[in-house]
């Protein structure tokens, strides 16, 4: 009697592996995909000029303290002169224009400067700095100043070649687009890495496009929240967002409050006169300064003389790092008294996050750990879009720039979540025009394409 050869464990039929479940990302991948890859391709360049001129003006800062040490600094002496003097030196070796606002020193061994506006060779928007030894009152000399930070010639280019290539408004363009697509960009990528099988996410052990691949997965991921942070942060001084995000901080209440320089009582009008080219108004600088010390305005401070006969001194505190000291007051001209008060304990709250997020952006809120992550980002990014274009190299196999990505994403979108993303698309594209308005380009020159490969038979679809 035959019996049936046994079947060892070694031998036994290994049952079918199941397939992976789907993803709840997979009806949006091929579209996040598509916009990703094409959004990286056109945009990249643009992004690529804003990374290198950010990572140059993230280090200037400490190049500045450098290149200009001699007029921003001076040997610490034992008393320093009153303000009005150190102002009347400035004025003495420099008559021309209007003092504008006074920064006095602020702190042991730095100049105090004296800014004149309507000088002539002097930009409109600009001022030129007087530096002043606050212990001896000699002129140390005098730099074309531009900004709130008081960014002097060497910070003030690379801020240029930042913002707008130096092409004036036509150039912000660039830097305000590259700012609108760089969280979409951001954002795809997050969806994208964590919507891959963990095993696919890998660098180690790996070669050619899939390595190049994880490394740009790998820190694209790392650097995401902070490129989606720059963009934001961008977007709130840029021309077009930036005028929607105000009028909507206007409209919640949320604006930037401001100081009153009106100067008050009924004095107002008699003890102040208009602006004469000096700064020496009503009681003088010395007693206008003393009144805001006593209201607990600390270094460094600006020092606004009056724009006419009804305004008032303004005093406000500059410093942007951490923690910020924005409070201001108003000073009266003609009898020194303080007829306003701000603090920024008192701003809104998107007013004081608009504040601190700028000064983040721009590195000054943490000072050289700031400027230290801002380049490390703006490396990253780089390193990103190069990476980018070589995956896209790679993806032809080595022979030519690579076969885009297939068409179809629309169509395999199910409706409950297509319409949601379209009404969030056209909201963006109203609020962010120049992410609304190529999208919507993109969008019709895709659907023309696709038409076209229709009617030609060679139609391909997202797989």
């Amino acid at each position: 009697m035959s019996t049936a050869p046994s079947t060892t464990t070694a031998e036994a039929p290994h049952e079918p592996t199941p397939a992976p479940s789907p993803s709840r990302w997979a009806p949006l991948r091929p579209l996040v995909l598509r916009l990703h890859f094409y959004a990286g391709v056109l945009v990249a360049p643009f992004l690529l000029v804003a990374a290198a001129t950010g990572f140059l003006y993230a280090g200037a800062f400490q190049a500045e303290r450098l290149v200009y040490a001699h007029e921003l600094t001076v040997p610490v002496g034992d008393r320093e002169l009153p303000i009005s003097q150190q102002v009347t030196a400035a004025r003495t070796a420099h008559p021309e224009g209007t003092v504008s606002a006074v920064r006095p020193s602020p702190e042991a061994g730095a100049t105090t400067r004296v800014m004149l506006s309507g000088v002539k060779g002097t930009a409109a928007d600009h001022t030129l700095a007087v530096f002043v030894d606050p212990y001896t009152g000699k002129v140390r000399g005098a730099l074309e100043q531009y900004g709130s930070t008081g960014a002097l010639p060497l910070r003030t280019w690379i801020d240029e070649l930042h913002r707008d290539l130096h092409l004036g408004q036509t150039g912000r363009l660039y830097s305000e687009l590259a700012a609108s697509w760089l969280w979409v960009i951001a954002g795809g990528g997050l969806v994208l890495w964590f919507s891959r099988r963990r095993a696919l996410r890998k660098v180690r052990g790996t070669s050619g496009r899939r390595r190049t691949l994880g490394l740009h997965g790998t820190v694209g991921v790392w650097a995401a929240v902070g490129f989606i942070f720059l963009s934001a942060t961008g977007l709130t001084w840029s021309t077009y967002a930036g005028a929607n995000i105000d009028q909507l901080r206007t409209s919640l209440g949320q604006s930037t409050p401001s100081v009153s320089a009106a100067a008050g009582g009924e004095h107002a009008g008699h003890g102040g006169s208009t602006a004469t080219g000096d700064a020496q108004h009503g009681v003088g600088l010395d007693k206008i300064l003393a009144a805001a010390r006593a209201k607990g305005l600390g270094n460094p401070v600006e020092i606004v003389p009056p724009a006419d006969a009804n305004s008032a001194y303004v005093v406000r505190q500059v410093q942007r790092s951490w923690p910020e000291k924005q409070d201001a007051v108003a000073v009266d001209p003609a009898t020194g008294k303080v007829t306003d008060e701000l603090r920024f304990a008192d701003y809104p709250l998107l007013a004081k996050l608009t504040r601190w997020g700028i000064d983040l952006h721009t590195g000054v809120l943490f000072g050289l750990v700031n400027q230290l992550a801002l380049m490390l980002h703006a490396g990253s990014l780089i390193l990103l879009i190069v990476w980018g274009y070589r995956m896209w190299w790679q993806r032809g196999r080595g022979s030519s720039f690579g076969r885009p990505i297939p068409r179809g994403a629309w169509a395999q979108m199910p409706p409950l979540l297509l319409v949601p993303c379209l009404a969030a698309i056209a909201v963006l594209g109203y609020f962010v025009p120049l992410l609304g308005i190529p999208l919507a380009a993109f969008i019709a020159v895709d659907v023309v394409l696709g038409e076209i490969a229709h009617r030609r038979g060679s139609r391909t679809y997202a797989k």
